[in-house]
């Protein structure tokens, strides 16, 4: 038996300028390329019609397309992690198993396992940085500490920036190492369980109008200003590398979007407890939340009576998407006008978001309470009247999310903006030991 490589594909799905993957190429022996639909993962998914779940079928066919041309396929396994790589070791004569970093809790427990086995039997595990132009401990203060407030972050991180970490990995080059093999058979997504889905989910072509005018447009969710390239980040079927370049050239806004990916990365790793459900702000903990389960339930069925809500949390439950601005505002609202715990809201959106990423899920929650790294102030109480005049005046969005609105049939405010408002600073204050 000939000995391989294999390359195990996680947030990365593409054969294009991926870290892991070209030093595989370049490993000297054949690559073997393997995904696995993890059973850990997909068995706690309730919905059966899960748009991530289509998103990675589709995209693993895409990935299989590819590899085909080159004589290769993509070896697909549904299961653990655990019960895959004994059978696969037993199976192939594996020299080194190579992939990218993952910064999640789940995942570095999982790496960590599967590390531990594999060098156990004697083969070599590698990974590589591949979904962030920075990580880790590439950005700190210059007392060596990492930072919890993004303007620092992001100018030391722009300082740092050099065309290295910018330059595309060649992986084209080497396309003719991969394993030569006949067709592996992908699981379709009926035998795990889960309901195949007709939206096309392939990578839009971004006009880089679009990017120039980002900063102007981005937070006016009835107009197509933003790029919508967050879920193909999130699974990694576009390159950070590439996109990083285009934002360095076009614009600016839409290069810190970027860099705000990295700094919840960089969060998320040197503090581990936001991503178990822990404030970032201890004291924040204190908080006395109402928590009333009916007032949530009309929070995310959209029935709120405060359109600007309601059309954010129905765009969400009908697309999987909703655009970052009112993302803000329907965190804002659940938060501080409903005495609600970001906890609740954070794991509703982590069910529903298609782009659902930990880091940057449990930074915006926590942001929006103000709970976070880098956070709102808790005396800020977005007004949803004032925020619907500024970025949807004309009422589009709000229209076609909401179009019994004016009528009989759409609720009342389940709660006057000025009460909650007084309320929540009262809560806080309480909780924080503030004073007026």
């Amino acid at each position: 038996m000939s000995k391989v490589s294999v390359f195990w594909f996680r947030r990365d799905l593409r054969l294009h300028d991926n870290a892991g993957l070209y030093h595989a190429l370049k490993s000297g022996y054949p690559v073997l390329p393997v995904f696995i639909f993890d059973r850990e993962i997909l068995d706690k998914l309730e919905d059966k019609k899960d748009r991530r779940v289509s998103f990675i079928h589709q995209a693993i066919h895409d990935l299989q397309n590819q590899l085909r041309q080159s004589g290769s396929s993509l070896l697909v396994k549904y299961g653990s992690p655990s019960e895959v790589f004994p059978a696969l070791l037993e199976e192939y004569d594996v020299e080194t198993i190579f992939l990218n970093h993952d910064y999640e809790p789940y995942a570095l427990e999982r790496d960590e396992m599967v590390q531990e086995f594999v060098r156990s039997e004697g083969v070599d595990f590698r990974t590589y940085k591949d979904q962030a132009i920075f990580e880790k401990n590439e950005v700190l203060s210059g007392a060596g500490s990492p930072y919890t407030v993004f303007t620092p972050y992001s100018r030391k991180w722009k300082e740092k920036l050099n065309t290295f970490y910018l330059k595309s990995y060649p992986n084209e080059k080497y396309f003719s190492n991969f394993l030569q093999t006949e067709p592996f058979i992908i699981p379709a997504l009926e035998e795990m369980g889960f309901e195949k889905l007709t939206e096309n989910f392939s990578p839009r072509i971004v006009e880089e109008n679009l990017i120039l005018h980002y900063q102007e447009q981005r937070n006016f969710p009835a107009i197509e200003g933003t790029t919508r390239l967050s879920v193909h980040l999130r699974f990694g079927t576009v390159s950070i590398r590439e996109l990083a370049e285009k934002a360095l050239r076009l614009s600016e806004t839409w290069l810190n979007e970027l860099i705000w990916r990295d700094f919840y990365f960089s969060i998320l790793f040197h503090f581990p407890q936001v991503g178990k459900g822990e404030a970032f702000k201890r004291e924040y903990d204190r908080i006395t939340w109402r928590n009333n389960p009916e007032e949530f339930e009309l929070w995310c069925e959209g029935k709120t009576g405060y359109p600007i809500v309601d059309a954010g949390m129905r765009e969400l439950n009908a697309t999987g998407f909703m655009h970052n601005r009112v993302r803000m505002i329907t965190a804002s609202f659940l938060t501080k006008h409903l005495l609600i715990d970001w906890r609740w809201g954070e794991a509703y959106f982590a069910q529903k978001l298609i782009d659902f990423d930990l880091s940057a899920n449990n930074g915006g929650w926590q942001w929006a309470s103000g709970s976070g790294c880098d956070a709102a102030p808790y005396f800020r109480v977005f007004n949803p009247t004032l925020q619907t005049e500024k970025f949807d005046k004309n009422m589009e969005y709000i229209r076609k999310w909401v179009p019994e609105l004016n009528t009989s049939s759409y609720p009342q405010p389940m709660v006057d903006h000025n009460f909650a408002r007084k309320r929540v600073l009262e809560v806080y204050q309480s909780g924080l030991g503030k004073k007026e």
